[in-house]
């Protein structure tokens, strides 16, 4: 397998990419006066000072080099290993890692809008990043030891190299804990076994968390979280998938046949791999809730630009009050999914429970990406057919965001639940 050498950071490439990166964003912020760890936003419709210098790094990011080439990445179905390297050596394969560890050290409201940016470029740059930064590097952020850091965030915080989290199997997707994959102890660690599915980076990662059940009787308290190498004996990948959308990331099976991992490489304790899942897709979610905001924004900016330039009954068709009605639903739901990202964002950051507005986000969001691309599509008529425009393209990327890290039924299930806990009869 051929593995992507996105190298460390280095001036000249920051130079190139933007004029700052995440840190200088950090540093700029402390400089000025800003307690970038803990300032939150005064309220949802504003944003801080360091907030918005890191959108306009990111956007002018996405405008300059993804969004250019993504229908080529697109059609080819092509690693973006170039616009990677330069996503790590800005900071943003790491964005709210602790600078320990080579991540950026930024707080989960700079994390949404980074994705959102980057999505709004290329849907698929934006989920490598997100699930880099979210499944993989969050949850050894949260539960591993010291020294596990060392090994498994360091060199991926800095985005040297790339990870995934493996969850999903064959026979199951939303019930997470009924794992297949085993894990069977063998002197000083485990020997695993089983197959993964839809591995997000899975073709191109260098590491993986994994999860197994080393006790199928204990159900969800049997299942454990192990740190993995994907050169490790056993280990192998299967054939990339052909994907309706976000082509540009890599997403394929894994193959365990005897895998063996040191006791040393179980993540938390043996028995907390539910625990740590669902952990981790709780934060994952607002992640996916900025890489829909993204689409849709970018769908609602296609069909605004095309409406004011294509000729229709002598005069531009943004003039038409069907089309009117278009844009005006389309910037209203963005909007409202965007101030329920923050908020879930916000909350996050402040050590607050989250996880019935991380599902509002993800759902409102998710189905928004759907709406706007599908309504754009319909401002283009037979241009956002045809992959002249990238209106076809955001309409394929925008639907897998309903259905990975918890699918819509998922989302409704997790907010009904949370509110029957909040208004008890």
């Amino acid at each position: 397998r051929a593995e992507p050498d996105f190298g460390r950071r280095d001036s000249g490439m920051l130079a190139r990419s933007s004029s700052f990166g995440l840190r200088a964003v950090t540093v700029a912020s402390k400089r000025a006066g800003h307690a970038v760890y803990a300032r939150g936003i005064a309220t949802n419709s504003q944003l801080s000072e360091e907030h918005i210098m890191l959108r306009d790094m990111v956007r002018s990011f996405a405008d300059t080099e993804l969004a250019p080439n993504a229908g080529e990445w697109d059609k080819k179905h092509e690693f973006p290993t170039s616009a990677v390297k330069q996503m790590s050596e800005m900071g943003l394969m790491g964005v709210t890692q602790p600078t320990d560890y080579g991540g950026s050290g930024m707080d989960t409201m700079s994390y949404a809008i980074a994705i959102e940016e980057l999505a709004r470029g290329c849907a698929g740059c934006s989920v490598i990043a997100s699930a880099h930064n979210s499944l993989y590097c969050d949850p050894i952020k949260m539960f591993a030891t010291d020294k596990q850091k060392e090994e498994w965030l360091a060199p991926y915080a800095t985005g040297e190299k790339l990870g995934c989290f493996a969850l999903s199997e064959p026979g199951n997707g939303s019930d997470a804990g009924a794992q297949s994959a085993t894990a069977t102890p063998d002197g000083d660690g485990y020997l695993l076994n089983g197959t993964k599915n839809w591995i997000t980076n899975g073709p191109n990662a260098h590491a993986a968390v994994i999860f197994a059940t080393s006790d199928k009787s204990a159900k969800h308290k049997g299942i454990s979280a192990f740190l993995v190498r994907t050169d490790s004996p056993g280990f192998a990948t299967g054939k990339p998938e052909d994907k309706l959308g976000i082509r540009a990331s890599g997403t394929c099976s894994l193959i365990l046949e005897n895998v063996r991992v040191k006791k040393e490489d179980v993540l938390g304790a043996p028995g907390m791999g539910f625990k740590i899942a669902m952990k981790t897709l709780d934060g994952g979610r607002i992640g996916i809730a900025a890489q829909a905001l993204g689409i849709a924004q970018a769908s609602l900016e296609a069909a605004v630009k095309y409406a004011q330039t294509r000729i229709a009954f002598g005069q531009p068709i943004s003039k038409l009050q069907a089309i009117q009605f278009k844009i005006a639903d389309m910037a209203m739901r963005i909007e409202q999914a965007r101030l329920l990202t923050w908020r879930a964002a916000q909350l996050k950051d402040m050590g607050e429970p989250y996880i019935k507005e991380a599902a509002m986000a993800k759902l409102s969001a998710s189905e928004t990406a759907t709406f706007c691309a599908h309504q754009a599509m319909q401002v283009l008529g037979g241009a956002g057919y045809v992959s002249d425009y990238p209106v076809e393209r955001h309409y394929r990327d925008a639907r897998i965001t309903e259905i990975y890290e918890g699918t819509s039924e998922v989302q409704r299930l997790v907010i009904a639940g949370n509110i029957l806990k909040e208004m008890p009869v």
